[in-house]
């Protein structure tokens, strides 16, 4: 064999080496994607045990578990109105086993209120997977108050400036915000009373220390059906089935009061894009469930109809800037 046909025997020895390495590392590669998830999955929930959070969470990660053929474990990491556990959850490695479940309006609020001070970015910080469920609103006066429909309240807040008032249980919530869409749109005068909690709340709302509250349906509903409270309006856009006789926002006069607490499940920023794919496929199941559907309307959960990724990171990034405004316009503080 003359020299050159030799080089030239070895460079064709080498080429076939070379593609069958690479074809070996790109068979391992797709066969260690495809085993995703091979071990326990960690679903990061920045609340105590036992808040709705907590109770959706447990829901998801049983049935995300079983649609995953692996286990999910809940992780409580909860403190700072929930930017402990997100931090956890935004900084943790994006492999695709840390997810949030994250308190998605909360989480939107917080980031206007706390810009200053939280280390995570909701929007740059995550892989949104998707939104699976959310607690509507519902307007509660005591019943002392001459009031029984949402125009009502308004014509009384007109007619009787500085005498309404309202609470909830912190300035970055739901409620806060719902009483700031009511004082905005009415052009009427209300003083906020902040609480730390719905229950203390609930309880000064129901003995008459203050008027009016927005709370989340499951907390006011044994109120609402023992006559302690008497119900205006769901924050919603149509009727709900755990209060098929009270009306909607728009029916009520008021079709800006469109608000939700609204949860979802994110991935740290750069989870592969198949891995969060997968995930966002295995929800969608989740939430079609029957079975699921159910364990969350116990909770006073709706669950949501299927999104993608990308829907989910829209929505997102709707609802920052939707409380960004209406916390600048209303001069909203986080320790107020």
């Amino acid at each position: 064999m003359t020299p050159k046909n030799s080089r030239a025997s070895r460079a064709s020895r080498r080429g076939v080496l070379s593609g069958f390495l690479a074809l070996s590392a790109a068979l391992g590669a797709g066969a260690a994607f495809a085993a995703y998830p091979d071990k326990p999955v960690r679903l990061v929930v920045p609340y105590p045990p036992g808040g709705a959070t907590d109770v959706i969470g447990r829901i998801v990660a049983q049935n995300l578990g079983e649609q995953l053929g692996q286990q999910v474990i809940v992780d409580n990491r909860g403190g700072a109105g929930g930017n402990i556990g997100a931090e956890v959850a935004a900084k943790s490695t994006p492999d695709g086993y840390t997810l949030l479940m994250g308190a998605l309006t909360a989480h939107s609020t917080m980031a206007t209120l706390e810009k200053a001070t939280i280390r995570y970015n909701l929007v740059k910080d995550f892989a949104p997977v998707m939104v699976v469920g959310s607690v509507p609103l519902v307007v509660v006066v005591n019943p002392g108050l001459p009031v029984k429909s949402l125009k009502e309240l308004v014509a009384y807040g007109k007619a009787n400036p500085d005498r309404l008032n309202f609470a909830s249980s912190g300035a970055g919530a739901p409620q806060r915000l719902a009483g700031e869409i009511i004082r905005k749109d009415a052009g009427i005068r209300m003083q906020h009373v902040a609480y730390r909690g719905s229950g203390p709340a609930m309880t000064d709302l129901v003995a008459g220390q203050v008027n009016m509250m927005v709370e989340t349906v499951p907390a006011a509903l044994p109120f609402i059906t023992s006559g302690r409270l008497r119900a205006l309006a769901v924050t919603m856009p149509q009727r709900i089935s755990m209060l098929p006789d009270v009306p909607s926002a728009p029916e009520a006069g008021m079709p800006a009061l469109d608000i939700a607490s609204t949860f979802g499940v994110l991935a740290p920023a750069g989870t592969p894009d198949a891995i969060v794919k997968q995930l966002n496929a295995a929800l969608a199941k989740m939430v079609e469930s029957p079975k699921v559907k159910e364990a969350l309307l116990k909770q006073g959960v709706y669950a949501a109809t299927p999104s993608t990724p990308a829907q989910t990171g829209e929505r997102i990034k709707l609802e920052v800037a939707r409380w960004e405004k209406l916390i600048n316009e209303a001069n909203i503080k986080a320790d107020e």
